[in-house]
Order: C-alpha cells, then structure tokens, then sequence
C-alpha cells in the first residue's frame, strides 16, 4: 500500500487547483448558450448516448471490472471516481481533429458538466458501496455525498452559469477572450499536474507498473463503451467519434480537486487520478489523428462551424 505521507502536496496548492477548474469551466461556458441545452431536446440520439454511456455505462462496468478482479480497494476506488466525472472540455477540441460532430461534443459537455453536479457525487457513493472490495475503505474515508456535491456545485456549475451570464451580457468580449482563457487555464491545469508529479517524482516511479497499465486499459475500456454504445444505437460517423471521445475523456481535474479537498491521504488514488488526466490527453489525439485520415463515408461530417471552431480551438 501507498503511505499517504509520501504524496506532497499542500493547502495553497489546492486552492490553486480548486481556482483552475473554477476558471477553466467559466471560460469553457463563455459561448454557451441555451441552444446547445436545447439540441440536447432537438436532436437527442447522440446526446443522450453519450450521457448514458458517460454516467450509467461506465460508472458501471468500471466497478463490475474492480470487483471481478480484485483491484485493490484504493486504486479501485480511484478508478471508480474517475468513472463519476463528466467529460473533459478537452475533447471538444479533439473531436474537431478528428472530423466528428463537434456540435454533440459541445452539447455533451455542457449538460454532462451540469448534470455532474448531481450525479458524480451520487454515482461515486452508490459504486464506492457497492463493490464489496471498496465499501470498508469508502466507509473509513468518512465524508458524505452532500460534502462532494457542494463542492462540485463550486467549481461546475457556479462557474458554468456565471460563464453563461457574461457570455450573453457581453457577447463580443466573450468570443475574443474565450479562446485565449480556455487555452491559458488547460496550459496552468498541464503545469500544475506537471509540478506535482516533479514533486512526487519518486513515488511516481516506485509505482509507476501498479497504476499504469490500470489507467490504460481503464481509458481503453471507456473509449470502447462509447463506440460500441453508439454502434448499437446507429448514430452517424460523425456522431460516434463525439460520443466516444467524450466518454473517453474524462475531467480528471474534477476528481483531483475532489480528492484533495476530501480524500489527500489517498494516494493510490491521487495516483490513478492524475495518471489518467495525463495519458487521456495522449490517447485522445492519438485516436483523433487517426481518425481524422480516416473519411467518414455516411455523409455525415459536419459542415464548417465558426462559432464552435471558436469554441474548441
């Protein structure tokens, strides 16, 4: 087992973290508008795929395969919470690369952020219990769903209204600033997990063949459900590659502020986390660049979309 008191990190440290995601999701929100709610309602398939892969699906499977086999209870329960955050605002930008709806992308961020307010903290408690492996040591963590949904609610769905509200109030300062603050605050997410882990370097190596392999199939595993969920349902090409890459693309951030407000001496947890916020990165633009030399034979490749271009880039 991993001694908690070889993670370093500290309270600065996680204000900072804490003030990143409340940013970043702002920014992300400065060109939402109701609309993209309203495609959710419009053109639901792809949408509601996604969300029911993202918060039914993989929460799922993800426990079912910790318990099958006997993963141990702290990278478990890592894995398990993973599997509660919404997408990350990341795949917005790679389905672009690789040619998909990027219009879905976009919807499924927005209502999958919102509707993570409710259901990450609710998903984490019902699966954390429901894995006989995970329940004692979820129990022994001591904190409760309301306390996890508070502070989601703080650096979600605050954030994503206020974005919202200024977007709307000001809407051409909010096109000219979007782009730069969402590429800024990605940028300090990428230093900050980068920092970290020079920090706890050595842990990171003495560790690294426990977690890795757990972390790369785990996103392989997402990737798949996507994919095959939307093959069942026969959404377009373009509609697929959205979907998957949302499932597959998790805000990782969300489950590092998560833990370290709650759970800091976890750090087979800390690890799955922050492993997975570093290789989904990879894993997405490998999967988008070979995408993307792939045509979509359907007919159903998006037309040119400046607004969300905008939004992505």
């Amino acid at each position: 087992m991993l001694d908690p008191a070889e993670i370093r990190f500290d309270e600065n440290s996680l204000l900072i973290l804490n003030i990143i995601i409340a940013v970043m999701m702002f920014g992300v929100s400065l060109t939402l508008r109701l609309t993209d709610f309203k495609r959710v309602l419009l053109q639901p398939r792809a949408p509601i795929a996604g969300l029911i892969a993202q918060f039914i699906l993989l929460p799922a499977l993800t426990t079912l395969a910790t318990w099958v086999f006997h993963i141990r209870a702290d990278l478990a329960l890592g894995m398990i919470l993973v599997s509660s955050c919404p997408g990350g605002t990341f795949s917005n930008l790679v389905t672009w690369m690789a040619r998909g709806n990027v219009a879905v992308s976009v919807s499924m961020t927005a209502v999958s952020s919102l509707a993570a307010t409710m259901l990450t903290p609710l998903n984490f408690a019902f699966y954390a219990q429901l894995n006989p492996h995970t329940r004692a040591l979820f129990h022994a963590i001591e904190i409760s769903a309301l306390d996890i949904l508070l502070l989601v609610v703080m650096v979600l769905g605050v954030p994503i209204v206020l974005g919202m509200y200024v977007g709307q109030r000001f809407p051409t300062l909010a096109l000219r600033s979007e782009k730069p603050l969402r590429l800024l605050t990605l940028l300090t997410l990428l230093l900050f997990v980068g920092l970290a882990f020079q920090n706890n370097f050595d842990v990171f190596v003495r560790y690294f063949s426990v977690f890795f392999w757990l972390v790369v199939l785990h996103n392989a595993g997402a990737l798949l459900i996507g994919r095959l969920f939307s093959k069942v349902l026969s959404l377009p090409q373009s509609d697929t590659r959205a979907v998957t890459l949302e499932v597959g693309l998790q805000n990782s951030g969300l489950g590092l502020v998560i833990l370290f407000n709650f759970m800091p001496e976890q750090g087979g947890m800390l690890l799955i986390t922050a492993f997975w916020g570093v290789w989904h990165l990879v894993s997405g633009i490998l999967l988008s660049q070979i995408w993307a030399r792939i045509p979509i034979t359907d007919g159903s490749e998006p037309t040119l979309d400046l607004r969300h271009d905008a939004t992505v880039a």
